[in-house]
């Protein structure tokens, strides 16, 4: 996916885990906001406005409970953006055209899909658990879990392996899927127009791509984002049981609820994620390969 064309799969490592954190660690005030939206909200009525939320939260809790679970998804970052790019790069690899070095639009999305289903299981799934499950567990004022490894032995403790680290699996998978297969797809079918066309593909260049294809990844996955959310919150809920709670508390629409918010952050990010993803690339590749 960089701009010299293959790469190896320890620089689709190393530039996808790098990319990963950077992203998570600049933008984790908007997951933050909207991880707080898609939560039960105990009578207490929150802003659609990210902003609002962010500065709501700030002024009631403080700078240090907007980075609640952040080192945990910024650990998953690493791993999940080094899986994905991995995985995505090695498909690319076995599936592009000899001549152009391009993939068609449905293998683009199928290589993503494949990619995120790798991601869910091997990164994804157990910290966007933990990461929930502290920010559900903050907003109650009294908080049980100290850390996110305290949370990790709390969890352990009460509901086993799967019940506490895999929770939501199922949702957390489908929403990876669906996210993965709608970011890199997209973005390559952009890249590879673009390339088709003659269209240099620089710094600017490749954010504007990476923001368009953050904005099809929202709209096309937040329903499985919603309920991976209610399910991995810090009490636990079944697949159905989240799906039915969300369309009680809010209908049909109640199944995008904090798009607004998450679009805000995916634009940056997917922005963020392939700028640094390929300027990376391009460093490390003279000595990785």
């Amino acid at each position: 996916m960089s701009n010299t064309n293959e790469v190896s799969p320890l620089t689709s490592i190393v530039a996808g885990g790098t990319a990963g954190a950077v992203e998570a660690t600049l933008t984790y005030p908007f997951e933050f906001a909207k991880t707080r939206v898609q939560l039960r909200s105990d009578g207490r009525k929150m802003p659609r406005n990210p902003y609002a939320v962010v500065l709501k939260v700030y002024r009631e809790e403080g700078l240090r409970a907007l980075y609640k679970g952040c080192s945990t998804l910024v650990v998953g970052s690493i791993g999940k953006d080094a899986v994905r790019f991995l995985c995505f790069d090695s498909i690319k690899r076995h599936f592009a055209d000899p001549e152009t070095g391009t993939l068609s639009p449905l293998n683009n999305l199928l290589s993503g899909m494949t990619a995120g289903l790798f991601a869910s299981i091997t990164a994804v799934t157990p910290t966007e658990r933990i990461k929930t499950a502290l920010i559900d567990d903050a907003k109650s004022g009294h908080p049980r879990f100290t850390s996110p490894l305290h949370c990790v032995r709390v969890l352990l403790a009460e509901q086993g392996f799967l019940g506490g680290i895999y929770r939501g699996f199922i949702g957390t998978t489908l929403k990876q899927i669906s996210a993965t297969s709608l970011r890199l797809g997209s973005y390559n079918i952009i890249k590879d127009a673009e390339t088709k066309a003659g269209i240099g593909q620089g710094g600017v260049t490749t954010f504007a791509n990476g923001s368009a294809a953050g904005i099809l990844t929202v709209y096309g996955s937040q329903p499985f984002d919603c309920v991976k959310t209610r399910a991995q919150s810090a009490k636990g809920e079944g697949v159905m049981d989240a799906v039915r709670g969300i369309y009680r508390d809010g209908g049909v629409m109640g199944f995008w609820r904090g798009s607004t918010m998450r679009l805000g952050r995916v634009i940056l990010a997917a922005g963020i994620l392939f700028t640094v993803y390929e300027e990376v690339a391009v460093l490390v590749k003279p000595v990785l390969g």
